[in-house]
This record gives C-alpha cells, structure tokens and sequence, in this order.
C-alpha cells in the first residue's frame, strides 16, 4: 500500500479512500448468532482533488451512500484507510476527529428529516457554529445566518419561520445553508436533488455549482440518476456490488463507457 501521506501528489488531493471496506453482520440470534457479514462497500479506492466535483452513480444498495457515510463516520469502517489533506484520519480517536467535521460536512437526501421540525432556522444553522465557534455572540450568529440564507436564495427574515413552513427545494437549501454555516473545504452531497421536483433539481444543482465556484468547495456528489451526475461532475466514479467498477473524466465515461454497468445506467437515462 502506498504511503500517501509522504507522497508528492498530497499537497494536490484533498481526499483519498483506500481499498475502505463497511461490513455489517448478517442474520442469527441470541442462541444462534450468527458470524457471517456482509461487505456493504469491498475494497473501495480513489481520490479526489482540491476544488473537483466527483460524482458516485449507482442504483440503490450500491454502497455510495455508505461510502459517503464512512468518510464522515456516520458508517464504521471495517477496513482500509481515509487521508484527508494528506493525513491519515480512519484511525483518529472521535475526539482527534473533532476538527474534521468542520471541514467535511454533509447534505442529506430528504431535506424535511434532516431538519429539526422543532428548531426554527436560526436555531438549526446556528448548531454547528455552536459546536465549532463557542466564541460568537449572537448577533454574530445571526450576522453569520443572514449571510447564508442570502448566498443560498432566501430571505434573512426567514430564520424565524420552522422547516414545515417551506417547500422541499427551499428546505433543501436550508440544509445547504447548515453545511456552509462553518465554512467547510469538502461537502458530501447524499442524492441531494432525488426528492425534488425535476424543475428544484436544476435550481439546486446550478447552486452547487455556483457556491463551488464562488467558496472553492470540493464535492462528492453521490447520486443514482448519471444523466445529473454528469452535468455537475469534473469526474464520475461507477459503483455496483459496493465496488467501483469504473471511474474517469466525465464526458469520456458517458460518451464511451467501458463497463456493462455504466452501460446499463446510460442506457436507463430517458430520451426526449
């Protein structure tokens, strides 16, 4: 295995995932336990560069979404290694661990369960500021949460309303608004637009694309649908079976796909 952390191309990759292995236990009971497992993401490898939109694309129990999910350690790690910004991180205690989760932060899937029904905005984009930036005052919390919602499209006056007050695509960028509130360098975008109206989706992929630009974000953009993975990616990543099977620029992989899977979900893609 190679030693990434003493290796030129560090200073280049924001992130590299080595041969990252999730098992979960399968089956059996208290008399009968059981010590089979099954490998939800098998010896996962790849990296990703400093300001790069990489999408993961694959059907549903893929193990894209458990991939994003052990990086930020929402899922375990059975195995494997995790660099970030040229250190080794899959080993750090939960407390050395602490200040990566101000630089990796997350966009869930279903933009209504990801947000506290019982927290206004202010109160749900102020929790990680309360977490990372105890020094704050509040008026510099509300400062901080007025300049957020503008930069995602809504209105400051807003973060005294709650989540079911909104629609799915403005919750949606409530979520985005929360992952930015800390100014993270790495954003892992769990199928961010699949529970939205396609007219949301496009609004809130040129978003992405606009804040990447605008904040030098790098993202991991996991999604199942490759005809948006590829609209929004520098480069795609193909994962069936917890495996990669097939990862390059963009454009090449969808106009000359190598793999009979990638082949599969092109093919899915409706034509108009």
């Amino acid at each position: 295995m190679p030693n990434f952390e003493n290796s030129p191309d560090a200073s280049r990759e924001l992130l590299r995932v080595e041969n990252l292995r999730v098992s979960y236990g399968l089956g059996g009971g208290i008399f009968s336990p059981s010590k089979k497992s099954f490998n939800a993401v098998d010896g996962v490898s790849f990296s990703i560069k400093r300001g790069e939109i990489v999408g993961l694309v694959g059907e549903s129990g893929s193990g894209k979404t458990t991939t994003g999910r052990a990086i930020i350690r929402l899922a375990p790690v059975s195995g494997g290694d995790i660099f970030y910004d040229g250190k080794k991180i899959s080993a750090l205690s939960e407390r050395a661990f602490m200040p990566y989760r101000k630089k990796i932060q997350m966009i869930f899937q279903d933009p209504f369960n990801s947000l506290n029904p019982r927290m206004d905005i202010f109160g749900i984009i102020c929790e990680p500021l309360d977490i990372h930036f105890k020094g704050m005052t509040r008026e510099q919390k509300q400062e901080r949460v007025a300049e957020l919602l503008e930069k995602v499209g809504l209105e400051p006056a807003h973060m005294r309303r709650y989540p079911h007050e909104f629609s799915g695509g403005q919750r949606q960028r409530i979520g985005i608004a929360r992952a930015l509130a800390v100014k993270p360098d790495f954003i892992i975008c769990d199928e961010p637009v699949s529970a939205l109206d396609v007219s949301v989706q496009a609004q809130i992929i040129n978003l992405l694309e606009r804040l990447r630009s605008e904040l030098n974000l790098t993202l991991l953009f996991i999604a199942h649908d490759i005809a948006v993975v590829e609209y929004l990616s520098d480069r795609i990543m193909v994962m069936t079976a917890g495996k990669i099977v097939e990862q390059g620029e963009a454009e090449e992989i969808c106009s000359n796909p190598q793999n009979a899977y990638t082949k599969e979900l092109i093919a899915a893609v409706p034509k108009f």
